[in-house]
């Protein structure tokens, strides 16, 4: 059940994203530079993180 209820979930999540590149590409565009732009933060703050690490914590 479980397994089925994710299935319909993906599906209607694709559909959703379908649905806003169609209706707006700029609008989508724009939430597709601001998910990289998170994604970019995250891996600056974790290599930062390494390097403070690195460095002996101090």
């Amino acid at each position: 059940m479980a397994v089925q209820a994710k299935k319909i979930a993906l599906f209607v999540l694709v559909v959703f994203v379908f649905y806003v590149i169609i209706s707006d590409p700029a609008k989508a565009a724009d939430y597709v530079q601001i998910g990289f732009e998170g994604v970019s933060s995250a891996a600056h703050s974790i290599g930062d993180f390494f390097t403070w690490i690195a460095n002996g914590a101090d």
